[in-house]
């Protein structure tokens, strides 16, 4: 099994890792929400939809997929001859555990005639009950695809759903799930920050509560986020989203003054405890193994290809 993780301070795990990659052919696949050690040995940063399409365009024989459970089924669901391995199985999302199968089934009964849009934020078994998925730099351009005359269910997160159906005008049925990191910020903290900082400009991701992105000057999805940092003159910014994307924005924006939202209490509220379940450890020992592994059933991953290569084909 080779070495265990108490011996692993010997090793130089950034060069492991390359000589791992290497010798199996893989490609390390990390969501912006990572560990920054976990980001910079990765071969392909970025947030849902830019990882779904990396992952569609691999070569490579093994996936490892840095982020959560959710994400690496994306990655198997659209390269089904290839080895998909996550560092820790554990590593779900609150948000896809809002939505199980079972009671989404029973919620989508009650609306026959309605598309479902589902947020990439979702399992497997929930995607393959869906007519096309969307990530939150997209949701607005999906939902604008869809008829007029026809009803739509959006699941499983309310504040994005709300978001997309105030830009959108669309009266959307909302399953009522909830992300615990984009939750937890307190629009009474961010107040009294930009009273502190009043040339500091608010930027939020959609997931968070109406609330706060009433108060916000920027909205966007994570990669959206990181972009206007960059191009923007502005120089002080305070970020509503994963604290993970600072990383990158310090990197390509090494110039400006990134402030991380506060959440309710004093507590790393803001950092997804799934995400950091990954570790640079876990990242060698699942390219050493090639495990764990993720796998599905070959009619789930066939149910739940057909919508989300609908929002690939829909993206272009």
């Amino acid at each position: 099994m080779g070495p265990t993780l108490a011996s692993m301070v010997n090793l130089d795990l950034f060069e492991e890792i390359k000589r791992l990659k290497n010798e199996k052919n893989a490609v390390i696949l990390a969501h912006y929400y990572q560990e920054p050690d976990i980001q910079d040995i990765a071969d392909f940063v970025g947030d849902s939809l830019e990882l779904a399409r990396a992952a569609q365009r691999s070569q490579a024989d093994l996936i490892l997929f840095a982020g959560v459970h959710f994400m690496a089924e994306g990655a198997k669901i659209l390269n089904p001859g290839r080895k998909v391995i996550l560092p820790d199985l554990r590593a779900g999302c609150s948000l896809s555990d809002s939505c199980p199968p079972d009671a989404f089934a029973r919620f989508r009964a009650k609306y026959p005639d309605h598309w479902v849009v589902s947020y990439i934020n979702c399992s497997a078994a929930i995607k393959a009950q869906s007519d096309v998925i969307c990530t939150s730099s997209n949701a607005i351009k999906i939902v604008e695809k869809i008829p007029q005359d026809r009803g739509i269910i959006f699941a499983p997160d309310r504040n994005l759903g709300a978001y997309v159906a105030k830009k959108t005008g669309r009266d959307l049925v909302l399953w009522q799930g909830t992300c615990i990191v984009h939750e937890t910020f307190s629009e009474r903290k961010i107040i009294a920050l930009k009273v502190q900082h009043p040339d500091a400009q608010l930027i939020a991701h959609p997931e968070c509560e109406p609330s706060l992105l009433e108060r916000a000057e920027v909205i966007g999805s994570t990669s959206a986020l990181l972009a206007h940092v960059i191009s923007s003159p502005i120089q002080k910014f305070i970020v509503a989203t994963e604290e993970g994307i600072l990383h990158q924005m310090r990197k390509k924006a090494p110039g400006k003054i990134l402030i991380p939202a506060p959440p309710n209490q004093n507590c790393a509220c803001n950092e997804c405890p799934f995400m950091k379940l990954n570790t640079l450890e876990k990242v060698y020992q699942a390219l050493r193994d090639e495990a764990p592994e993720l796998t599905l059933s070959d009619d789930l991953r066939e149910k739940a290809l057909k919508p989300l290569q609908r929002m690939l084909d829909w993206s272009v």
